[in-house]
């Protein structure tokens, strides 16, 4: 058995908790996001109250035993000498009830879990109005552990609340005592850990979590990444989801921030783009590795090696977080065309498209201008492509592989030029281009590039006298969208002419934009009633431009409906490929 890659450790909640206090265990920040409702802490005290197990922990030792120094702000005395693998939330969830320490929700807002115990019926509520006052309830359990609590002064004043109320039997004054009793034990409730020995690789540490996780749920490596930066640089984890949560709100005092309406990046998306940027890696599998400090030749650690890594990530990130950097990269995006949210149907695309536009400024030096055009048309033709959709690692780094040996700003500019040639050929938009568009599905890159080539080109909104531009501002406000997707032969009128598949109905060369009043009055008219009533409203010559932009042929709807869909694919692919042309 000398060979197992684990060992068995039996902890009770106390022991736990006071590791954690002092950094022993590797708990991130409390105040990182929990990820639990409130309910299944509930519920997880009451499975240990009524003495079920709550699951095995899993540990992996970091590989720097006995190394001393602060971190973090909460004053912890050491480098922890675990990491957690798989029961972060119960420890967290544990930890902040037990202390009384506020969590930040999913949401970013702090607030306590407030745990509520009814002694005579052995019941856990969450604490609400009514529960806090009726006087059968703790209202928060979380005093039953605080270092000044005085056990025998609770449970008198909690009997006589409760008598004062409704009067108690000699049972019941019996019973009352021995619950809280056994509820404050909760801190002598064992668990099991599992701790992964140090010479266990990444891809060996995930596969234990998903063969003993009944959820099933994967690690993946951003995940590893993450935990060691909580230990070894923690206000840098703090920095990335700092600006993950301030880029979903805009600031009340209009200060500069990371919010926008296009994105709203997640900490490990950053981080992604912090690792492009600073070793020129995409995929994560080493990256961990090289982060602990560790030889990949000789498998030995080195807290030098270990440190000068992650300086190099701190500079790197630096820059990704350059809230001037962050604005003018958006403006990439919107120069491409993709000006609402709704049009990005790749937020990979988007991450690695900052990595290499950070990659240009810092590391080649592109003026500002040249180097807007050439990443809005990467963004543009990596979102049509589907370029990391499929091993999106893989992908980016054979991107970054192609600037190897590059130096001056031309040469970065070649190889991105070559690639764009590559993939976009004139078979790509005659023959490939049209044949993805023959889709029903609404997250298609095709349409979400025709759509932000119709932004690029100022075309007007179908049969409207606004442009498409304007209505898709995501700055408007309003009770419905602007613009709604409607079918230009409408569904029911299919179904009348005996077309009932949603895979034809549905398709991408179905749609256009259209004012809302304007679907709505629609409704399931047949296109040769509605479609000359709308066009009688313009001349001929704005006729002609609606009908190009939109890629309809003059009198479409009087078509058969299988040849209409075939000549507008045709005729959309063209128009993206002039949105594209137009980026030049």
């Amino acid at each position: 058995m000398s060979d197992l890659l684990f060992k068995k450790v039996d902890y009770n909640i106390g022991k736990l908790l006071e590791d954690i206090a002092i950094g022993e265990i590797g708990l991130p920040d409390i105040q990182r996001p929990f990820v639990w409702d409130t309910a299944r802490v509930r519920d997880l005290f009451d499975s240990m109250y009524l003495g079920y197990p709550i699951g095995t922990l899993l540990f992996w030792e970091n590989g720097y035993p006995g190394e001393h120094r602060t971190i973090g702000v909460n004053g912890k005395q050491k480098v922890p000498d675990l990491l957690i693998v798989d029961g972060q939330q119960r420890l967290t969830a544990l930890y902040a009830v037990m202390k009384g320490i506020p969590i930040v929700d999913r949401n970013f807002q702090q607030r306590r879990l407030r745990i509520a115990f009814n002694p005579l019926e052995g019941k856990f509520e969450v604490t609400n109005t009514a529960i806090e006052r009726d006087p059968a309830w703790i209202p928060d359990i979380s005093v039953l552990w605080q270092p000044d609590f005085d056990q025998y002064n609770f449970v008198s004043r909690f009997l006589d609340s409760l008598e004062a109320r409704r009067g108690l039997t000699p049972e019941e004054r019996k019973r009352i005592p021995q619950a809280i009793q056994r509820l404050v034990n909760l801190i002598n409730y064992p668990m099991t850990a599992l701790e992964i020995s140090v010479n266990a690789t990444e891809e060996q540490v995930s596969e234990i979590f998903v063969r003993i996780n009944s959820r099933g749920r994967t690690l993946n490596q951003a995940d590893f990444i993450l935990t060691l930066m909580s230990v070894f640089w923690d206000e840098g984890r703090k920095q990335l989801e700092d600006f993950s949560r301030e880029a979903k709100y805009p600031p009340a005092d209009n200060r500069l921030s990371p919010y926008n309406p296009y994105f709203q990046p997640q900490p490990d998306q950053l981080l992604r783009v912090d690792v492009a940027l600073a070793f020129r890696r995409a995929r994560l599998e080493h990256v961990y590795s090289i982060l602990r400090g560790k030889d990949l030749q000789t498998g030995e650690f080195s807290p030098e090696r270990r440190d000068a890594q992650f300086a190099l990530l701190r500079e790197a990130q630096a820059e990704v977080l350059n809230l001037q950097h962050w604005h003018d990269f958006l403006k990439v995006i919107k120069r491409a065309g993709y000006i609402h949210p709704s049009l990005i149907t790749s937020q990979t695309a988007l991450v690695y498209t900052y990595a290499l536009w950070l990659i240009a400024k810092r590391d080649f030096g592109l003026d500002q201008h040249t180097l807007r055009n050439l990443m809005a048309r990467w963004f543009f033709m990596s979102s049509l492509t589907g370029r990391y959709t499929s091993s999106p690692e893989t992908r980016m780094e054979q991107d970054l592989a192609l600037l190897r040996g590059c130096s001056r700003p031309e040469e970065f500019v070649q190889v991105l030029e070559q690639e764009m040639a590559a993939v976009l050929t004139l078979d790509y938009w005659t023959v490939t281009l049209p044949n993805e568009l023959a889709t029903a599905s609404h997250l298609n890159p095709g349409q979400a590039a025709f759509f932000a080539t119709l932004c690029l080109l100022d075309a007007p909104v179908l049969y409207s006298c606004m442009r498409v531009r304007e209505l898709l501002d995501p700055t408007s406000r309003g009770r419905k969208s602007a613009l709604e997707r409607h079918h230009l032969f409408p569904r029911k009128y299919l179904k009348r002419q005996r077309i009932t598949d949603p895979r034809d109905i549905d398709q991408v060369a179905n749609y256009a934009l259209v004012e809302w009043h304007d679907n709505l009055d629609i409704s399931d008219r047949p296109p040769a009633q509605y479609a000359p009533q709308y066009e009688s409203r313009f001349t001929p010559e704005q006729l002609e431009e609606m009908h190009r932009y939109h890629a309809l042929p003059e009198h479409w709807y009087q078509m058969d409906y299988p040849a209409f869909l075939e000549e507008r694919r045709r005729r959309m692919a063209a128009i993206i490929r002039e949105g594209f042309e137009q980026l030049r």
